[in-house]
């Protein structure tokens, strides 16, 4: 049966291009392709009649890579643009993970209740357009570590995005760190024709039960929305991590580069709607509540 309840997105963005260096300078080779169309500002009116028109009724704030210097003016804005609109619900910030980072962590963490953990881009690849880290074993950095903790410390999560080779590192990194939850960026990051090293790690990581999984950002390297994709992610994922263990984000307006809303969420729930009824609402939206600690829905 297909999905009608309610959905929380559990990543997307929101920006000012003017914000965003990556934006506003000159375009360059990145993961995600060519994206002049986005080069613009995205603001939360927009975001919300997208996502409304997709019966998304709650969303999750990911970090849109302001320069390191203004993270803290990025959690301000969220928290003006949540004042005047209801939305995000929450927010994921960034500070830099690799310096002494705990007086920036703790100041974000006074400036709003909204934020909910951090993310630092760890992905690497051979293929430097792939990449954002600086070097593939980031994750075994010290720095890092004594961040974390200070993550942990504030009851906060960390969102984990890798590649499948990096994998075995960060299953290191997530058993350093039980009581820390790792939230799986893009469910990895499958690269098509890197199948079996994507499974392998997602095996490994599995194997921790701090690691829960987004659904999300499958067009990154196809650039469309792909049945076939988003079935083999899912039986994947569904199969090692279970049904308890994912949650269904938009990864917009990234996206928005091939699709519209409706006919990305109308894929995902396709995708899903052979599962039982309350699996599906799981994905859709109850572990996302549960993972972002956010108010749980009274209605059923």
């Amino acid at each position: 049966m297909t999905y009608t309840g309610p959905i929380v997105d559990a990543h997307h963005h929101v920006w000012r291009r003017d914000d965003l260096e990556w934006l506003a300078g000159e375009p360059v080779p990145r993961i995600f392709g060519p994206y002049e169309p986005i080069r613009r500002d995205y603001l939360i009116d927009e975001y919300v009649t997208d996502a409304t028109a997709a019966g998304i009724t709650e969303s999750v704030y990911v970090q849109t890579n302001w320069p390191l210097p203004r993270v803290l003016d990025e959690v301000r804005w969220l928290a003006d643009v949540h004042a005047a609109s209801g939305w995000p619900a929450a927010v994921i910030g960034a500070a830099d993970l690799f310096a002494p980072a705990e007086d920036v962590l703790r100041a974000q963490a006074a400036l709003s209740p909204l934020l909910r953990g951090t993310r630092h881009q760890l992905h690497w690849h051979e293929r430097p357009e792939f990449r954002f880290a600086d070097r593939p074993d980031a994750l075994l950095d010290p720095v890092l570590a004594r961040n974390l903790a200070v993550v942990a410390d504030l009851g906060w999560l960390f969102e984990l995005q890798v590649f499948p080779a990096q994998m075995a590192d960060a299953a290191t990194l997530v058993a350093a760190h039980p009581g820390l939850t790792f939230v799986l960026v893009h469910a990895g990051m499958l690269i098509p024709g890197e199948d079996e090293a994507w499974r392998a790690g997602m095996s490994r990581l599995a194997e921790q039960p701090n690691v829960v999984v987004k659904l999300t950002g499958q067009g990154t390297f196809v650039h469309r929305v792909d049945s076939g994709l988003l079935r083999l992610v899912t039986d994947t994922v569904l199969e090692l991590f279970g049904p308890e263990r994912a949650l269904f984000g938009t990864n917009f307006p990234i996206e928005k580069l091939w699709t519209t809303m409706p006919t990305l969420v109308d894929a995902w729930r396709a995708t899903l709607a052979g599962l039982p009824a309350e699996q599906q609402r799981w994905i859709f939206a109850e572990n996302a509540r549960r993972v972002y600690g956010l108010t749980p829905d009274r209605s059923t």
